[in-house]
């Protein structure tokens, strides 16, 4: 039986990866379980699993779970304090952990699984987004295993050989017979609206995603499409690789979650129900399959697929996160701090839609870009650019 912390257990990779654990009873053992202020949720789902370590990210809220599960007779241990969810993602005798803590946020306990030498179930992009090579050299180093939860990597995972499945990072995809990466991507709820009109989005707007069920924050990010050039930059480094061998594709449906474009003219594509349950099934049964409680797809009720490029009047974030992966990591590292704080504004009803993009840009083109030497760099690069954000953000508010 395969032991599992769940590091943002509470969100909806959280929720989806115990649905995949309650399919698969005698396969998965819930040892540790970790959130950042949902207590309530916590509550019923330590009821639920019964986990020895239990974590929550704010003290405050470690002393409300404390003195619940005590009132119920329940003897898990709780801890609390950000430094609570890395002691629970190295926990010894711990096999595998789901990294699913949103933003920066989730970077230093994610780094503590690799640490670690776990199966590392990487749903938190931004772990990659600001460390990069830190973050791989780290999983060669201490042996971690690395999968992709991301639905678009996941896929793309599936598709390439078994020879880049095993070298996360440090892959020759032209060796492999690759000849590129196709990113696809919904377009979110703004895809068909006119450009000119989306200055007046709601927030409401911004969050009701045509297909997935996602957070307020990715939600947004996929709205503009950052969270698809996150994405990009994710690809960049789980995948070594170069601009060329990655294209983003506007596919509606979000049937087909990407593809692998090889050398002979082959195009290997994965499709399934637009469900995290499956992604997240193939990473903790890898290589084997394990149960997802997803419907199969209906190839006959399904329709027509359809495909089209990204409109960069439209998503003027996408082509800033591409540009800042041609950039490098420090780029990358500012570019993420600012759409956080961005995002969080506009989910605050300080900003619009569209100046989250103007704040990235902002932020962008006024910090001095050196290359990192450290994570200590990268920390601090992170402090400066939500800093900036936070400064720009000042400027447009309402």
């Amino acid at each position: 039986m395969q032991k599992i912390t769940v590091l943002g257990a509470t969100g909806s990779i959280g929720t989806s990866t115990l649905k995949v654990v309650e399919a698969n009873p005698e396969q998965y053992d819930v040892t540790a379980l970790a959130a950042h202020t949902n207590v309530e949720k916590m509550v019923a789902l330590c009821v639920r699993w019964q986990p020895a370590y239990a974590a929550m990210a704010d003290d405050g809220a470690a002393h409300q779970l404390r003195k619940a599960l005590a009132e119920k007779g329940l003897g898990t241990e709780v801890l609390g304090g950000a430094e609570s969810l890395c002691h629970l993602a190295s926990l010894p005798d711990v096999d595998m952990v789901m990294a699913a803590v949103v933003g920066a946020a989730g970077l230093p306990s994610t780094m503590a699984a690799v640490k670690a030498g776990k199966r590392v179930l990487l749903a938190n992009k931004e772990a990659l987004v600001m460390s990069g090579q830190f973050f791989i050299d780290a999983v060669h180093q201490y042996g971690a295993e690395l999968l992709p939860i991301d639905s678009e990597h996941n896929a793309i995972f599936q598709c390439l050989p078994d020879a880049v499945q095993q070298a996360p990072g440090r892959c020759d995809l032209n060796a492999a017979g690759v000849n590129k990466i196709l990113l696809t991507g919904s377009g979110g709820p703004f895809r068909y609206r006119d450009p000119d009109s989306l200055a007046a989005v709601s927030i409401e707007e911004a969050v009701a995603h045509p297909n997935w069920s996602m957070g307020p924050k990715i939600s947004v990010d996929s709205a503009t499409m950052m969270n698809k050039g996150l994405e990009y930059i994710e690809a960049r480094w789980l995948f070594n690789a170069k601009p060329d061998q990655l294209e983003v594709v506007i596919h509606p449906q979000s049937v087909i979650h990407s593809m692998v474009q090889m050398c002979d003219g082959s195009v290997l594509a994965q499709l399934g129900t637009p469900d995290m349950c499956t992604p997240i099934a193939h990473a903790m049964g890898h290589p084997e399959r394990v149960q997802a409680p997803v419907a199969p797809l209906d190839f006959t009720q399904i329709g027509e697929f359809t495909f089209m490029a990204p409109d960069a009047r439209r998503y003027p974030c996408l082509s800033l996160a591409m540009a800042a992966c041609e950039q490098g990591q420090a780029a990358t590292t500012s570019l993420n701090a600012a759409n956080e704080q961005a995002v969080a504004a506009f989910l605050a009803g300080k900003v619009g839609f569209m100046d989250i993009a103007r704040i990235n840009e902002q932020v962008m083109t006024q910090l001095p870009l050196p290359t990192p030497t450290s994570l200590d760099c990268l920390f601090e690069l992170d402090r400066i650019a939500r800093m900036t954000a936070n400064e720009q953000i000042a400027k447009v508010a309402r």
